[in-house]
C-alpha cells in the first residue's frame, strides 16, 4: 500500500465508522492501516511499511540531529507520535493506565521529559534527541502499537461513538502526559471533542503518518546537505 492508497482507505474507514455497520470489517481496515505506520516487526506483516522505509539506511547522526522545516528531529517525531498514541488509546479509549507509566519507559528510554513534547523549543528538541536511548524508543513504539491493535480488536459497535470521559482527560494533565502550557494543553480541548472512532482516526492513524512524513523530510534534507 502506498501513501495515496492509505489516505484513500482512511477516508473509507471514516465512512465505515459513520455507517455504524459491519464493525468487524472496520476493525480489520483500521488494523491494516495501523500496521503501515509502524515497523513490520510490530504487526508481523510481511509487507514493507512506511516506518520500515524511514529506518532503511538511517544512521544515528541523521536520526538524532537532522531536522525538517519545523525544526523537528526524527527521534522527536517517533517519540511524539508514540506518546500521543499511548496516552489517547489507553487513557481515553480503553480507560486504563498508559504503558509509559505502567512499564517505566521514562527510565528505559532515558527521556528528560514524560510529556508529548509539544512544548519543547527547537533547542530543547535537539537536547532531547541527543539523550534518548534509541533501542528502547523503538521497543516502546512496538509495545504501543501492539497494545493499540489489541484495543482495536476488542472494540464493540457501541464503543465507537462513546464520548471521551472528562475524568480521563483530567488524568492526562495530572500525570504530566501533556505539558500544562498553552503550546501543549490545547490537545485536551481537541481530544474532548472526539469520540472513540475519532481518536482512532486521529491521532492513532493519521497523526502517525504525519510524523513519518515529517521524519522522511528530515532524512531527505540531511542527505541533500551531505551531498552538497
Amino acid at each position: 500500500m502506498n501513501k495515496p492508497a492509505w489516505n484513500s482507505a482512511l477516508g473509507e474507514l471514516r465512512s465505515m465508522f459513520k455507517s455504524k455497520e459491519n464493525i468487524d470489517a472496520a476493525k480489520q481496515l483500521a488494523l491494516k492501516l495501523h500496521a503501515m505506520v509502524f515497523t513490520s516487526e510490530m504487526s508481523g506483516t510481511v509487507h514493507t511499511t512506511f516506518e520500515d522505509e524511514l529506518w532503511d539506511g538511517l544512521d544515528e547522526e541523521t536520526l538524532r540531529f537532522a531536522v525538517n522545516k519545523k525544526g523537528r528531529t526524527i527521534v522527536y517525531g517517533l517519540w511524539h507520535s508514540a506518546r500521543i498514541e499511548d496516552i489517547t488509546m489507553n487513557l481515553l479509549v480503553a480507560g486504563r493506565d498508559q504503558l509509559f507509566e505502567k512499564d517505566k519507559w521514562e527510565e528505559k528510554i532515558k527521556s528528560p521529559v514524560r510529556h508529548t513534547g509539544n512544548s519543547l523549543s527547537s533547542t530543547e528538541i535537539m537536547n532531547f534527541s541527543s539523550l534518548i536511548d534509541i533501542t528502547e524508543l523503538k521497543a516502546y513504539r512496538t509495545e504501543v502499537g501492539r497494545n493499540s491493535e489489541n484495543i482495536i480488536r476488542n472494540l464493540k459497535q457501541e464503543d465507537l461513538h462513546r464520548k471521551i470521559y472528562k475524568d480521563n482527560l483530567k488524568r492526562i494533565l495530572d500525570e504530566g502526559a501533556v505539558d500544562n502550557v498553552e503550546s501543549a494543553n490545547w490537545l485536551i480541548d481537541f481530544w474532548r471533542k472526539k469520540d472513540v472512532a475519532g481518536i482512532i482516526l486521529m491521532p492513532c492513524l493519521r497523526h502517525q503518518l504525519v510524523h513519518i512524513n515529517e521524519s522522511m523530510e528530515a532524512k531527505s534534507n540531511n542527505r541533500k546537505t551531505v551531498r552538497s
